[in-house]
């Protein structure tokens, strides 16, 4: 069964960096696209990033040029580094993975903003 852990969120001050892990186990077949999702309170889940098996990424225009997703396919991990926090990425972070026709999802990770 797949299983995803995350790990790497915390309180940090606006303008501060923190870089989030999230590792899949638990299966034999290599991983599709992998990526990031975040849900503040009192609002829908929305994508942060994205990223293929080949390493081709995509970002929300409201986190393009401050977070930066990638992936250790040897490891069935992928990161999200993110600086320049602001206030307003405050949320819970999740992590989903696509292998062969399943998607899965991880835990979540909560991310603060605040001073």
């Amino acid at each position: 069964q797949v299983q995803l852990v995350e790990s790497g969120g915390g309180l940090v001050q606006p303008g501060g960096s923190l870089r989030l892990s999230c590792a899949a186990s638990g299966t034999r077949f290599s991983i599709n696209d992998m990526g990031w999702y975040r849900q503040a309170p009192g609002k829908q889940r929305e994508l942060v990033a994205t990223i293929t098996s080949g390493g081709s990424s995509n970002y929300a225009v409201s986190v393009k040029g401050r977070f930066t997703i990638s992936r250790d396919n040897a490891k069935n991990t992928v990161y999200l580094q993110m600086n320049s926090l602001k206030p307003e990425d405050t949320a819970v972070y999740y992590c989903k993975v696509k292998i062969g026709w399943g998607v899965y999802w991880g835990q979540g990770t909560q991310v603060t903003v605040s001073s």
